[in-house]
């Protein structure tokens, strides 16, 4: 049976999502503050986190940061605010989704079986590589590399590289990608796209490589290209 870690600073709310994943078959462990949080995660090994932004100790935020820094588990964040740039900040440090108070369990729910189906869609894809032009990425562990240099990616960001290099010098709009990489039934917007993207590039921009680029097409969306 899988694990749910679920961290939030309101008991109340913490039993009602306990509850929840209980009755979606998950097994739980749960914290009330961030510290919590990391040591449950360290000591548990869950399989998904839903993880409150605002806790005391460590915020979600750095929880996300610290599990990241470990583990590409997928962690939906939860804010009782919905600032776009709390949401972009959330994705831009590794979180796969976000949800804003107030929500139903059952929404939650729902939100849990989309990016556990997205990973069931990347698993089965596992034993394939991709080189090009000294960029290799490996689906069977999820690692990618530039001229043998190890880059280290989330798993959305390696599904993301995935895509674009497989359909190269073809162009993908935000809404594709949203489609092939979130589902069909993500609530998000495509602005989504641009923050991983933007965390994508950065971390490939590290080690040089003029063999190819990932360009921004222009009110289109982006395309991995080969330069001559």
């Amino acid at each position: 049976m899988s694990l749910m870690l679920i961290a939030d600073d309101n008991p109340q709310l913490l039993n009602i999502l306990s509850s929840a994943a209980r009755r979606e078959g998950f097994d739980t462990v749960t914290a009330l503050d961030g510290r919590q949080a990391l040591e449950a995660f360290r000591a548990q090994t869950p399989q998904i986190v839903l993880l409150d932004v605002m806790m005391p100790e460590l915020d979600g935020f750095q929880v996300c940061r610290e599990i990241r820094r470990e583990s590409n588990i997928p962690i939906i964040m939860v804010t009782a605010r919905g600032e776009d740039f709390e949401k972009i900040m959330g994705l831009d440090i590794g979180a796969d989704d976000y949800i804003v108070k107030p929500f139903s369990p059952g929404e939650v729910m729902a939100r849990v079986r989309a990016v556990l189906r997205r990973i069931d869609r990347g698993t089965e894809a596992a034993g394939k590589v991709l080189r090009v032009q000294g960029l290799c990425v490996n689906l069977e562990d999820y690692s990618v590399s530039v001229d043998s240099l190890p880059v280290r990616l989330t798993k959305r960001e390696v599904d993301m590289l995935w895509t674009l290099v497989q359909g190269r010098n073809r162009a993908y709009t935000r809404e594709m990608l949203l489609d092939l990489l979130w589902g069909y039934d993500y609530y998000g917007d495509p602005r989504t796209v641009d923050s991983h993207m933007k965390r994508l590039r950065a971390k490939l921009d590290v080690i040089p490589h003029p063999a190819w680029e990932i360009r921004t097409i222009r009110n289109v969306g982006y395309k991995f290209e080969v330069l001559p």
